[in-house]
C-alpha cells in the first residue's frame, strides 16, 4: 500500500476547485498507453489520447497535481530557456525553426485548451514580462526581444519609464513584453486536465505509484501495489520526482525546489499599485524571482528557495523582504502561506525527450517553463505514440544521459543559490 500524502500547505490547496475522484486502481489492467505520472504532461497526454480514440490509463502516486503541476507560480510564459538564434544554433535552421514556432506558441496553445473545456481556473493572459535590474541582463533580453520580433513575435522590449507605469516599481531598467503570456491556478487547472481528460475517455489513478516497469513479451508490464497493468506502450512523465523506475533516468536532472510566499488579499488602493495591468514577470539574474497579483488581490513571490520542504512564509522570508524592497507600501502586509515543490531543470536548460526502448517514451526537464510547455508537450507527446518514431514531433529525441557526479547536486545547488544572491545583491 501506498502512504497518501497531504497536499503541500498552498494558498492553491485552500481555494482550489474541488477535485475529480480519482481512486486507486485496484484490478489488473491492459491498455493501450499507461502513463505513470499525473501532473501537467501526463494529464495533457492522456487527453489527447483520449481525443483520438486512444486508451489511456494515468498511473499517479499520489492526488494529481500533487507536485509542481499544482504548486507553481502559476504563469503560462512563451518559449525556451535559450535565446531563438542560440536554438537554431543548437538544433539547426529545419528544427530549430519548429522548437521556435512550438515553445513559443504554448502559451495560446495552454489558453486556447482552457477555453475549449471551459477549465475555471482564473486563467488570464495579459503578458509576460521578462525584466533586467543591471545593464548586462538589460542588454541580453533587448537582444532576445529584437530576435523574436524579427520573427513576427507579438513582443516588445520596454524601458524605464515604461516598466515603472507596469509594475510599480522603479527597480527595472528594461524588459521584454509578450504579450501572449498570462497567469493561472495551478492546482485548480490540473482538477480540470483531469475532468476534461475523463470525459474524452481517459482513466486516472491516483495514490497509484509505479512500482516496476518490465518488458512481458511484446507488451509492457507495470506493477502497482494492489494491480498490474498491461500496455502496448508506456510514457514516464514523472519530471522533478522521477526515481529509479528507468535505468540512469533520475541521473539526468537535477530536482530543485523552487519557492512561494503569498500575502492575504492587498487593499484595494495597494493592490492597484503593483501591477496595474497584471501581467506576470519573472527577473533574469543570477537567481530567477518571479512574481504576479492573482484575482484575489494577493501577491504570490516565488524564487529558489531550501532544498527540502517547507510550509511557512516564513521559510522563504528573504522573498517578503524582497516584495518591500519593490513595493514599501508593503510593509506590515500579512504574509498568509508559503510552500514549495520540486522542478526538474536537465544539465543543457532544455527539455528532454527520450525513446530509450521500443514503445517507451519520457518527457521531462520543463527547467521552470513548465505550465505551458508541458501542457502543449502532451499534444506532441500523444502524436509520437500514436504514429510512433516517423511521427516527427517538435523537440528533439535524445539518447538518456546522465549528469556527471550527478550525486553532489545538493551541494551545488544550495553554494549557486548562496552565490547567486550575493552577486544579485551586489549587483554584478
Amino acid at each position: 500500500m501506498t502512504t497518501r500524502l497531504p497536499l503541500p500547505p498552498s494558498l492553491y490547496a485552500d481555494t482550489a476547485v474541488a477535485p475529480v475522484a480519482t481512486p486507486p486502481l485496484d484490478a489488473d489492467k491492459s491498455v493501450s498507453v499507461a502513463i505513470i505520472g499525473g501532473g501537467y504532461t501526463g494529464l495533457s497526454t492522456a487527453l489527447h489520447l483520449a481525443e483520438q480514440g486512444v486508451e489511456a490509463l494515468v498511473l499517479e502516486a499520489q492526488e494529481p497535481g500533487w507536485g509542481a503541476s499544482g504548486n507553481n507560480g502559476g504563469h503560462t510564459n512563451p518559449g525556451l530557456k535559450h535565446d531563438p538564434d542560440q536554438i537554431e544554433a543548437d538544433f539547426g535552421a529545419e528544427l530549430g525553426r519548429r522548437m521556435i514556432e512550438f515553445s513559443y506558441g504554448t502559451t495560446n496553445f495552454t489558453h486556447d485548451l482552457i477555453r475549449r473545456y471551459q477549465i475555471p481556473c482564473e486563467a488570464r493572459q495579459n503578458g509576460t514580462l521578462r525584466a533586467a535590474y543591471n545593464e548586462a541582463s538589460a542588454a541580453a533580453i533587448e537582444k532576445t526581444a529584437q530576435q523574436c520580433i524579427r520573427r513576427g513575435m507579438p513582443v516588445s522590449y520596454l524601458n524605464r519609464e515604461r516598466l515603472r507605469e507596469m509594475t510599480g516599481t522603479d527597480r527595472y531598467i528594461g524588459a521584454m513584453l509578450d504579450s501572449r503570456g498570462g497567469d493561472l491556478h495551478p492546482l485548480s487547472y490540473a482538477r480540470g486536465l483531469v475532468r476534461a481528460a475523463i470525459s474524452a475517455g481517459a482513466k486516472v489513478h491516483g495514490e497509484t505509484p509505479a512500482l516496476s516497469l518490465q518488458r512481458d513479451g511484446s507488451r509492457w508490464r507495470i506493477e502497482t501495489p494492489r494491480a498490474v497493468v498491461h500496455a502496448d506502450k508506456v510514457l514516464l512523465a514523472t519530471n522533478g520526482f522521477t526515481d529509479d523506475l528507468w535505468p540512469a533516468l533520475r541521473r539526468t536532472i537535477v530536482p530543485v525546489f523552487s519557492s512561494i510566499a503569498a500575502t492575504a488579499p492587498l487593499s484595494d488602493d495597494v493592490a492597484r499599485s503593483i501591477m496595474p495591468t497584471r501581467p506576470v514577470l519573472y527577473e533574469s539574474g543570477h537567481i530567477t524571482v518571479y512574481y504576479r497579483i492573482d484575482q484575489n488581490s494577493r501577491l504570490l513571490m516565488g524564487g529558489r528557495g531550501p532544498m527540502r520542504w517547507i510550509d511557512s512564509p516564513n521559510d522563504v522570508a528573504y522573498l517578503m523582504r524582497y516584495a518591500e524592497r519593490l513595493w514599501p507600501q508593503l510593509k506590515g502586509v500579512a504574509w498568509t502561506h508559503g510552500w514549495n515543490s520540486r522542478l526538474a531543470i536537465t544539465k543543457d536548460h532544455y527539455p528532454h525527450v527520450h525513446e530509450p526502448a521500443e514503445n517507451i517514451l519520457i518527457s521531462l526537464g520543463c527547467n521552470g517553463r513548465g505550465v505551458a510547455l508541458s501542457t502543449a508537450m502532451g499534444a506532441q507527446l500523444a502524436r509520437r505514440l500514436i504514429g510512433g518514431a516517423k511521427a516527427e514531433i517538435d523537440m528533439p529525441v535524445t539518447g538518456i544521459k546522465p549528469i556527471p557526479m550527478h550525486a553532489f547536486w545538493p551541494v551545488g545547488v544550495t553554494t549557486a543559490v548562496i552565490a547567486g544572491r550575493v552577486r544579485d545583491r551586489l549587483g554584478i
